[in-house]
């Protein structure tokens, strides 16, 4: 083998491996768009309840949970529709979010901020609240799950 042919050999085996890297990374961050996307979606509408319509918002919140965080609404769900029924409506926004972890079983923990806004019933107070959670989301075959949603103190 001459110098020049192991010079390209070994050029292409390098090409390879930058491709593969590139590659990997690629992935990695369409996967974590997708995660940072469903959770900013699915926290806007966690954090916005209508007491007009507390069970129509628990079917949702439930059907986009899973694991533990399933269980313990599903647990807890009719006190939340209870208090849902008895609150003013308010609206949520997600003012940021970001990747703060991949795990090893593939779920994303995803820090987000969110803001509260609600109003009284004769329009005279209006009431802001802004809050920290760590989300843990997991792609469960075609759609992204909750598995975990924890407040930050």
């Amino acid at each position: 083998m001459t110098f020049a042919a192991a010079v390209a050999v070994i050029a292409i085996v390098l090409c390879g491996l930058v491709l593969s890297s590139h590659e990997t990374r690629r992935r990695a961050g369409l996967y974590d768009a997708a995660a940072l996307g469903y959770v900013r979606t699915f926290m806007t509408d966690f954090t916005s309840p209508d007491p007009f319509h507390a069970n129509d918002y628990a079917d949702r919140i439930l059907a986009r949970a899973t694991g533990a965080f399933a269980e313990q609404y599903r647990q807890n769900e009719d006190e939340i529709v209870v208090g849902i029924a008895r609150s003013e409506p308010t609206t949520g926004t997600v003012l940021e979010a970001g990747v703060s972890r991949r795990n090893d079983d593939g779920s994303v923990d995803v820090l987000v901020i969110t803001k509260f806004t609600s109003t009284s019933p004769d329009g005279m107070l209006r009431a802001e609240r802004t809050n920290r959670w760590v989300v843990t989301t997991k792609q469960e075959e075609d759609r992204w799950m909750i598995s975990s949603l924890t407040p930050m103190i």
